[in-house]
């Protein structure tokens, strides 16, 4: 049985292969606008002067905006990465461990066929753990 778990947040995704209870890491995958600050996501071009400067309830409303819409990018990035994994016969189930709202927005992006597959969800970002600690977080989940 081939388990493939995905680690990821709204910046980085990393790919593991599951052998008996070792995990092998075999790819990862990162989104640098994930991490990009609010104000460096959305630009004023075009705005008035004082509108720039002048906090606003609307500019904040954009840069979130801004931020769900790389998140949900990225989410379709994974989402396809591990579609291609499934067609390649490459796995069998799905296990993953996600922040939580990136969590969400990968499920909506997965392939009904790959959605088949996905055994357990562990809503907790561990995408800059250490493989020991993921391994932790994933034993016994099949």
């Amino acid at each position: 049985m081939k388990t493939c778990i995905v680690v990821a947040d709204a910046a980085r995704a990393r790919f593991f292969a599951r052998d008996g209870d070792k995990l092998e890491e075999r790819e990862s995958l990162l989104h640098a606008e994930g991490r990009m600050h609010e104000g460096d996501l959305v630009t004023d071009k075009g705005a008035d002067v004082h509108e720039s400067t002048a906090p606003s309830a609307r500019s904040g409303h954009t840069a979130e905006r801004a931020r769900k819409h790389e998140a949900e990018v990225f989410a379709k990035q994974v989402a396809e990465r591990v579609h291609h994994e499934r067609v390649g016969g490459q796995l069998d189930h799905l296990i993953v461990v996600a922040s939580p709202g990136f969590l969400g927005l990968l499920r909506d992006k997965l392939d009904k066929p790959t959605s088949k597959l996905l055994a357990h969800t562990v809503d907790k970002d561990l995408s800059k753990a250490r493989p020991e600690e993921i391994e932790a977080a994933v034993a016994g989940l099949e």
